[in-house]
């Protein structure tokens, strides 16, 4: 079993999507453990205080090290421990993959200007970001982590070959188009091919346009 440890200031934006869905089902089926941690535990103030002027000045506010510290000391954690942070190296499928294959994983979520260098430094076994943009607080991308790596686990999902199929799933490549019902839409037309019947003819053609799109998609097939 997985057990997922999420540090964070805000525990509940936890409660209401972890309950849904394949994260749900990844917890009822025995594959994961959800242990939702409030830093505000582990400050030593009346007002429960996790951030502090930067030093050297400048704007905004920055997230202490010793909550994250004594966090981590208290959950006993090993490795991975993830800091989410936009200096972090790309969130990647391989990630996901990695990430199911262990026992534990711990996701840091930031928040405020920055996080404190010593925790990336120092207790944060790496960090990822889920692309080159801002988030207001590392929870967003906690949640995308959780989600693309519990789906992996044996239960989360009712078929696991939907998953296998998936893109990016066997390295970087796009997946085909999908089609369902109606055939014919407003005049939009699902592709005749998949309406043939010919097993051969829909698995050349699901590879034909898997391969356009992963040779057409800016930065596929620079992902790890």
């Amino acid at each position: 079993m997985l057990t997922i440890n999420v540090v964070t200031i805000f525990p509940d934006f936890f409660t209401a999507p972890l309950g849904l869905s394949i994260p749900s089902r990844a917890a009822a089926a025995g594959a994961v453990e959800y242990r939702v941690v409030d830093l505000r535990n582990y400050t030593h103030d009346r007002h429960r205080s996790v951030d502090d002027y930067p030093y050297g000045g400048g704007a905004g506010m920055v997230m202490r090290p010793e909550p994250f510290f004594e966090a981590i000391d208290s959950l006993g954690a090993k490795a991975p421990i993830v800091l989410l942070s936009a200096r972090g190296t790309p969130f990647s499928q391989r990630d996901a993959a990695r990430y199911s294959s262990s026992t534990e994983l711990t996701l840091l979520c930031g928040h405020y200007k920055d996080v404190d260098q010593r925790v990336a430094d120092h207790l944060a076994t790496e960090e990822r970001s889920l692309g080159d943009f801002v988030l207001s607080g590392g929870e967003t991308a906690a949640l995308a982590v959780i989600d693309a790596t519990v789906r992996l686990l044996p239960g989360a999902m009712s078929d696991p070959e939907s998953a296998r199929t998936d893109s990016y799933y066997a390295g970087p490549v796009i997946s085909a188009p999908s089609y369902t019902r109606p055939p014919d839409y407003r005049g939009l037309k699902v592709p005749d091919v998949l309406l043939s019947g010919d097993h051969r003819r829909i698995a050349e053609w699901r590879a034909a346009e898997s391969a356009r799109l992963t040779r057409e998609r800016p930065g596929v097939t620079d992902q790890q």
